[in-house]
């Protein structure tokens, strides 16, 4: 059977970016949530937030490691299958992925050293810095990662010399008023991620009778996080749309899902669409209201599917079915905060154990809103892969051929498919196990552990080594 090589390139590049993006996505926050816990450690005294913060730094060890492995492959794809989009445009890609690598990945490694490692070894106060500088670390990743992806979505401070793609303005590149929507709209949808998975860490404890008082605080400080942030992440997501509506229609029609230009027009909040007799099947939709949520009228004119060129429209199921799935994920986020919330004033979340099971079940939502988010605008820009400039299918690698492509693709499938396994099973033991009690065995559990309690009595070599606390 004869395949086409760029569509093998795009499946291979999607899977592995897929795999990738749930790491950053979690330990961006996770960060962020160790370097408060520690803070919370020193100014109350209290051993819990230490307990606490020894358990979630060894997740987030494991979690960085796969992040990084899984990541760095990523970087190779632009030379191998995608090489005519690194020479094209290099000039811009390579000093922002440069960047990335010197100011935050180089900071992270360095200062989460001394959290692994330095407890004993440095001042408290050092140690606080070096929580709260790897947390800064995962930051500026993130800033400079969507600062490129921001840039191939909406292209501006450049000239193009001799078919190159050549920078003019570093400040509207790197700060223009896209990037800083989508950067703010990932920031916190990675922040959700990890407010998420704390509660229902914290309620899958309490449904099970173990690490109650752990549990408890995970849910006293996810849910006001969750519910906190999820207001201003619903406002983002907003913008993300207007800038969509002005910067790229194809992607916004598909996201929509009108086939026609209507006056007012509806607002589909489910359909299945039939590109093929261009017309939705099962569509439940509401008159006016996709103008008001477009254009803030009930009147206004929104475009449809058929006023885009044939050849310019994205594939339109994953946008449109990934819209909905990040936005039904974000809903279930409100419902989990602010319901919290709500019922914490009536008693104790333990005695309601209904919640604590929609709060364990909602666990993967995080993850699945960002990767539906991702699929939304990398699919949605398509057929383009910088918009407008340089599409995918001149993007890639010339005379690579099918074979060489679906070979590197089941190889990466088998290696990590044994690589990540492992490793996911290894997070799911240690999150099983919990935190450690003061000698470094898991209270209400076996003392099965992977890995060794940060400030607990280990034998090495055959010498016991206690650390103080």
């Amino acid at each position: 059977m004869d395949f086409d090589p760029v569509l093998l390139s795009r499946i291979q590049f999607a899977f592995l970016v897929t795999l990738h993006i749930i790491f950053p996505a979690f330990t961006i926050g996770l960060a962020a949530w160790l370097g408060a816990i520690e803070s919370l450690s020193m100014a109350t005294g209290k051993a819990i937030y230490r307990k606490l913060f020894d358990f979630w730094l060894k997740v987030f060890a494991l979690s960085f490691g796969m992040g990084v492995v899984s990541g760095i492959v990523l970087a190779f794809q632009f030379g191998t299958n995608w090489s005519v989009l690194a020479e094209r445009m290099g000039s811009i890609q390579g000093p922002l992925l440069g960047y990335e690598a010197f100011t935050a990945f180089l900071l992270e490694a360095t200062f989460f050293g001394v959290m692994l490692f330095g407890r004993e070894r440095v001042p408290r106060w050092f140690y606080l810095l070096s929580c709260w500088m790897v947390a800064l670390g995962t930051t500026f990743s993130s800033f400079w990662i969507m600062a490129n992806n921001s840039w191939m979505q909406v292209p501006v401070g450049y000239q193009i010399v001799d078919g190159k793609i050549i920078p003019t303005d570093w400040m509207e590149i790197v700060w223009g008023e896209v990037f800083r929507i989508r950067w703010l709209h990932m920031l916190i949808g990675a922040y959700l991620t990890t407010a998420i998975c704390v509660v229902a860490t914290g309620a899958w404890y309490l449904l099970r009778g173990v690490h109650k008082d752990e549990g408890r605080m995970m849910l006293r400080w996810g849910l006001p996080f969750t519910a906190l942030l999820i207001v201003p992440q619903l406002w983002l997501g907003h913008l993300n749309g207007e800038y969509i509506k002005d910067h790229q229609p194809p992607k916004f029609t598909a996201v929509e899902g009108r086939w026609q230009t209507e006056k007012p027009a509806r607002l589909i909040l489910f359909a299945w669409p039939d590109p093929a007799n261009e017309r939705n099947l099962f569509e439940i939709a509401v008159p006016k209201l996709g103008s008001f949520v477009d254009d803030g009228t009930l009147t206004s004119e929104e475009p449809g599917i058929l006023s885009i060129p044939e050849d310019e429209r994205p594939p339109l199921l994953i946008p449109f079915f990934g819209f909905r799935i990040m936005v039904a994920m974000g809903l279930l986020m409100v419902l989990i905060g602010w319901g919290g919330l709500a019922l914490r004033l009536f008693g104790p979340l333990e005695r309601r154990r209904w919640f604590l099971w929609c709060c364990f079940l909602s666990f993967p939502s995080g993850f699945v809103a960002v990767v539906a988010g991702w699929f939304t605008a990398e699919v949605g820009r398509q057929p383009w892969v910088v918009y407008g400039l340089l599409k995918t299918v001149d993007a890639h690698t010339p005379n690579l051929t099918s074979t060489e492509v679906l070979i590197s693709l089941i190889g990466y499938a088998l290696v990590y498919g044994f690589i990540f396994s492992f490793g996911f099973y290894y997070l799911y033991v240690l999150i099983r196990n919990g935190p450690v009690d003061a000698k470094g065995s898991f209270s209400g559990v076996s003392a099965k552990r992977p890995f060794a309690a940060a400030g607990s009595a280990e034998t090495v070599t055959g010498r016991k080594i206690k650390a103080r606390r």
